[in-house]
């Protein structure tokens, strides 16, 4: 099956670019190379290869187009719709355990074939069809519709740092209100959020620039800052010295 024969498509509800994951996104690379990372692990796809990406989690993305072109199918799997194929289908699921933000997931030329006939929101129902029937406990993952548990706050702030998201998705996504995770932060960090993501992101960019040798330009991004004029004041106000002084 030739995936050049098809064409980029976006199928389902608009999703922000923001690191949070609100809805699973099923993303099927055309043409290029994806590089993605959940704050823990890396992961790869390459044309012909498709993954899911689990909601209620953070994940950056880094596209490098072949020959200047990078092409890919998205299909949003929001829970209003899975809400619907379940009571439709009658779809059981499971408890189940994953720290996994990309899902590996078994190919198929039934894939390739569904997008080579249409590309509307029908193809949604017929491709969770196709990835229910070719990847045993799926269905525990996808209708698993709660919100997210209560976890450890050291552990998940350590290794999800990084991302530039508000305060109050932290909080969610570690199982808490805004204010009870205020107060545990306090607890465990002897610290408010805020500053301790600053001097967090700052550290680490001080490791890279001055161990790895990268570049500010590129280091500010990947720390979680979103400006570079910000992240060097912030530098030199924390070091005394600026990113690029450090790097000579």
């Amino acid at each position: 099956m030739k995936i050049d024969q098809i064409k980029s498509c976006y199928i389902g509800p608009h999703i922000s670019p923001e690191a949070f994951i609100p809805e699973h996104i099923f993303i099927y690379l055309l043409k290029g190379k994806m590089q993605g990372f959940d704050g823990h692990k890396s992961y790869s796809l390459v044309p012909g290869q498709y993954t899911i990406v689990r909601k209620n989690n953070l994940a950056r993305y880094n596209k490098q187009k072949e020959d200047n072109v990078f092409e890919k199918v998205v299909v949003i799997f929001d829970e209003s719709f899975l809400k619907m194929y379940q009571q439709k289908y009658g779809v059981a699921s499971k408890s189940y355990v994953s720290n996994d933000v990309f899902l590996h997931l078994h190919k198929t030329d039934l894939v390739p074939q569904l997008f080579l006939q249409q590309e509307d929101d029908s193809t949604r129902e017929k491709l969770l069809n196709i990835l229910l029937q070719t990847n045993p406990g799926l269905e525990n993952i996808l209708f698993d519709f709660g919100m997210p548990a209560k976890i450890d706050l050291e552990s998940y702030m350590n290794r999800n740092f990084r991302f530039n998201v508000a305060i109050q998705r932290f909080a969610y996504l570690t199982g808490r209100s805004l204010t009870a995770f205020k107060q545990d932060f306090k607890k465990v960090f002897n610290d408010t959020p805020g500053k301790w993501l600053i001097q967090k992101r700052l550290k680490e960019a001080y490791f890279l620039i001055d161990k790895e040798g990268q570049r500010p330009s590129d280091v500010y991004i990947e720390v979680g800052f979103e400006d570079l004029s910000h992240f060097s004041y912030a530098f030199k106000k924390l070091f005394g010295f600026s990113p690029t002084q450090l790097r000579k």
